[in-house]
């Protein structure tokens, strides 16, 4: 009676999520070691001019950022019904708004500054 009950409970309580298996920890890390050695190497070789490294960089940190989120936090639209996918969404979006306006209002702020006297001639 417990082993049935127990088949019983496992077969209504399967959440369909994602089950992660060591292979795909595996993937992910050496994905992860590739997408830090790679600009590790730009940046000691000194391989490209530095502005564009640094935009390199930023683009192996985002390729980085959702490899981390499939293998290690397991998200996609299955997980939660899609809440989780659609918070992080949410979350991206906000980012991006608050980076965005910090930047324009910062670089208005610079431009629309009054221009700076020569101190020695103040009183």
């Amino acid at each position: 009676m417990s082993a049935q009950h127990n088949e019983h409970h496992a077969e209504h309580h399967d959440d369909g999520g994602y089950h992660a298996t060591v292979k795909d920890y595996a993937i992910g890390f050496v994905l992860s070691v590739i997408l830090t050695a790679i600009p590790f190497w730009l940046v000691m070789a000194k391989v490209l001019p530095p502005g564009t490294t640094a935009f390199v960089i930023l683009g192996f940190a985002a390729v980085q950022i959702v490899v981390h989120m499939v293998y290690f936090l397991h998200m996609n639209a299955k997980a939660e019904e899609g809440w989780s996918m659609l918070s992080l969404i949410f979350t991206l979006v906000l980012v991006v708004i608050m980076l965005a306006g910090s930047i324009w209002v910062m670089y208005h702020l610079n431009t629309n500054m009054m221009p700076v006297h020569d101190m020695r001639n103040m009183p």
